[in-house]
């Protein structure tokens, strides 16, 4: 609707609803550009009146190469650089919105110029369509002009309105500019004998033609060299910034340039905290969030609040959108991130402000960002060949301006663009000095805010969750959860932690501090730990039946000990060796395809000697003594018990 709107006649009031509706979609091919071009599509052939054709199309940017319209894979590459959305008509751009990852002004200007070379091709196409299918267009009556009243306004009451205009401060000047006019409406009002239907037209006429003079003074002012604040052009505001504003939040700061000011925050979650997606294209999760409120009372107003609005969502994602290509990788720092930002006052250029809030507030939480962000809105005002480009506009110079542009970026590049324009267009000239102007700018606020904070924290905030991360065999997983997740809600109460599993075997383990998250981790790796053949391990005997002793050696994870592995001596019961509970070394002798561990003691014991074995059991808790030994070899050891069972003795081949 941005491209749209300023395209309708000034004084058609009627009211528009376009709707566009995904019917199918391949999962490729995004259906926005698309909607957007069947909106333009869909007027020209009503009889709407509008300035069209426009078209749309998308720029992605690889391997320093123009990709247009890419579909949903190519954007979503890590290699793809910009995702860059115009709207043009056959001559001029009049929408930029743009997602990059600090591409240089040079490239960008080339993707523009790529973008509405694409956009012609589109509105033509509109064009061809209206031409055969297109409706006749509704006539606009023009406005009735008392051309008598305008010029009587303008002579008697232009000087006091820019004297107005050059009142420092937004509330102070508003407050004058009011006052003048009600003197205006006062000079200019019918007798009270007048009729009511003429005297309501007067009233109205005079309001309308003084927001007009206002704008047309407000524009000279700026053309004149000096804006309504006194600054030059391409001067910013004084700019005050305070880092750890706020004490118990992870991170937060208040930025504050001009009369705009944002208060930032921003907050550490964990894995379970992101965000899911689930829309047309295949579901994903959002580690990284960005809400911007701007309440009533920042611009001094009483409204209702009913839900966000539709300006709050879109600097929301502007301001995401800048600052997410400089977020550290997931593997490196995994936390979920969320930055709010709440304007407590604004005088234009709130959603630029709260880059650089966010900036600094991500940086005050610890977060390893790869470089530092600034934004900064940019205006235009053009009267014939006269063209002043003004950096860091106010709210009335947005209002009356010709273009609001913002840049927002590093010290290398574009991070994020945003380009509304009310002029029917304009050259790659002003484009590119606005671009460099901008970069100047950014270049101004960044080392603004280095002064205040020169790189991110080097920890997190205390308050913060602790996060650590590791990767295991996906086959582990189930070992991991357990029965029914039996498992790891034993673990996770034990050590006061909240574990993440992943599909891929990636494990999350968080908690409010260091040491409980180590404990888990450990006890994880532990029980992840790939079971070494020939190794020998430290275990608790956890269950005994008849034919051997099940050893726990790893958390979680048991072998057996066959009875015929407990011991160099005989055993005749499981129970003469070992108990439940008892701590015992057990070599692994063996892991089959099903990961079933089988293990020796008596292995152990070969190689430390018995008195390193298990301790034997004391005579008390025998059940019964064990057969006297008798030696059948004349004294040379070995000897061979008596056979217990009713087995035939094996015969020896000679």
């Amino acid at each position: 609707d941005r491209s749209i709107r300023p395209l309708f006649p000034e004084n058609y009031q009627e009211e528009v609803q376009i709707m566009s509706e995904v019917l199918a979609t391949d999962q490729e091919n995004e259906p926005d550009w698309l909607a957007m071009t069947a909106a333009f599509a869909a007027i020209e052939v009503s009889s709407i009146p509008f300035e069209g054709p426009l078209g749309s199309c998308r720029i992605g940017l690889r391997d320093g190469k123009l990709l247009v319209n890419p579909t949903y894979s190519e954007l979503k590459s890590p290699e793809n650089k910009l995702n860059l959305t115009v709207a043009g008509s056959r001559e001029n751009i009049v929408m930029v919105e743009a997602g990059a990852d600090s591409v240089p002004e040079e490239t960008m200007l080339q993707a523009l110029e790529k973008a509405q070379e694409t956009c012609r091709i589109v509105a033509e196409a509109v064009a061809e369509l209206r031409e055969k299918a297109g409706k006749p267009k509704k006539e606009v009556p023009p406005v009735e002009v008392d051309q008598e009243l305008k010029s009587a306004m303008e002579a008697e009451f232009k000087e006091k309105i820019r004297e107005a205009l050059r009142t420092e401060g937004k509330l102070t000047r508003k407050s004058v500019v009011s006052e003048v006019k009600e003197e205006v409406k006062a000079r200019f009002a019918l007798d009270e004998s007048a009729d009511p239907a003429d005297k309501k037209l007067r009233e109205k006429r005079i309001s309308s033609y003084f927001e007009d003079l206002t704008r047309v003074v407000e524009r000279e002012i700026i053309l004149s060299g000096k804006r309504m604040d006194g600054r030059r052009w391409d001067e910013i505001r004084p700019i005050s910034i305070e880092i750890g504003f706020l004490p118990r939040v992870h991170g937060s700061a208040l930025f504050t340039r001009g009369e705009t000011q944002a208060l930032v925050t921003t907050t550490l979650g964990t894995v379970g905290d992101q965000q899911i997606i689930d829309g047309l294209f295949p579901e994903y999760r959002k580690r990284f969030l960005l809400h911007y409120n701007f309440p009533p009372f920042c611009v001094g107003e009483v409204k209702p609040i009913r839900g966000v609005s539709r300006r709050e969502i879109g600097h929301g994602a502007l301001a995401e959108r800048a600052l997410e290509p400089v977020l550290p990788s997931e593997d490196s720092f995994p936390y979920t991130v969320r930055v709010v930002s709440d304007i407590l006052e604004s005088n234009g250029s709130s959603s630029m402000a709260t880059v650089c809030g966010g900036c600094l507030a991500l940086m005050d939480a610890g977060v390893p960002l790869k470089n530092p962000v600034a934004g900064i809105a940019m205006g235009l005002v053009m009267e014939g060949d006269q063209v002043a480009i003004l950096t860091d506009i106010l709210g009335s110079e947005d209002h009356s301006g010709d273009m609001d542009f913002k840049v927002a970026g590093t010290q290398k590049g574009i991070n994020a663009l945003q380009m509304d324009i009310k002029c029917k267009g304009l050259t790659r000239e002003i484009l590119s000095k606005a671009l460099e102007q901008a970069r100047v700018g950014r270049i101004f606020i960044l080392r603004k805010m280095l002064t205040a904070l020169r790189a991110p924290r080097n920890q997190i905030s205390p308050y913060a969750p602790k996060l650590e991360r590791i990767q295991v065999n996906p086959e582990k997983i189930g070992l991991i959860i357990g029965p029914g997740g039996k498992n790891i809600r034993r673990l996770q109460e034990e050590t006061g932690t909240n574990i993440e599993v992943e599909d891929d075997g990636t494990v999350t383990v968080s908690g409010p501090d260091t040491a409980s998250v180590d404990r888990c981790k450990k006890i994880l790796e532990d029980m992840t730990a790939e079971v070494e053949i020939g190794t020998v391990y430290e275990g608790k005997v956890v269950s005994i039946k008849e034919f051997g002793a099940f050893i726990e050696i790893l958390p979680g994870q048991e072998g057996l000990c066959h009875v015929s592995e407990l011991s160099n001596d005989f055993v005749k019961r499981v129970t003469d060796v070992v108990r439940i509970g008892d701590k015992v070394k057990a070599k692994v002798i063996d892991v089959d395809e099903q990961g079933k561990i089988k293990l020796s003691i008596k292995a152990v014991e070969r190689e430390d000697g018995e008195e390193d074995g298990p301790a034997p059991r004391r005579e008390e808790d025998r059940e019964e003594e064990r057969p006297e030994r008798h030696d059948h070899r004349n004294g040379r050891g070995g000897g061979r018990r008596e056979r217990e069972d009713r087995r035939r003795p094996r015969s020896r081949q000679r």
